[in-house]
């Protein structure tokens, strides 16, 4: 008998290659929804900050002038002096700019509060009040 003079072909099996597709899905079923999340975690607690920060001049703006900003006033009166009344007496500026939630809406103001003596709120990713996970409401009585 003669010896052969083809070489063994080395390589994979067709199975070979469906095995390691399949498991490679089942990786990635696994991870992308919970690196996809991340985005909207980040969201709600870059919101949860700025409500904070609003929270801190609000208090700041009821020291100087012993009452929140009127409703009509509303956040706008953190930024530039309140032309309605009731005129603040000692207004300062208490933030350079009014932020936008992290969804691109202002964020609303309520005095008197539902939840507190003032509210301030991000209507969540949605932008309607209500909702559940990121479509949630987040609210200064949240934090």
């Amino acid at each position: 008998m003669k010896p052969s003079l083809r070489a063994p072909t080395a390589g994979f099996t067709l199975i070979e290659v469906m095995v390691v597709i399949v498991i490679l899905g089942v990786l990635a079923a696994l991870v992308v929804p919970r690196v996809m999340s991340r985005p909207d975690e980040a969201r709600v607690v870059a919101a949860k900050q700025d409500i904070a920060s609003l929270m801190q001049a609000l208090k700041l703006y009821k020291l100087d002038n012993r009452r929140y900003p009127s409703a009509e006033q509303g956040l706008q009166a953190l930024v530039e002096r309140p032309a309605g009344a009731p005129a603040p007496a000692n207004w300062k500026p208490y933030l350079d700019r009014l932020p936008l939630d992290p969804w691109g809406s202002p964020y609303q103001y309520l005095n008197p509060g539902l939840q507190g003596e003032v509210d301030v709120m991000s209507l969540g990713a949605d932008g309607l009040a209500g909702g559940e996970d990121f479509d949630a409401d987040i609210g200064s009585w949240s934090l």
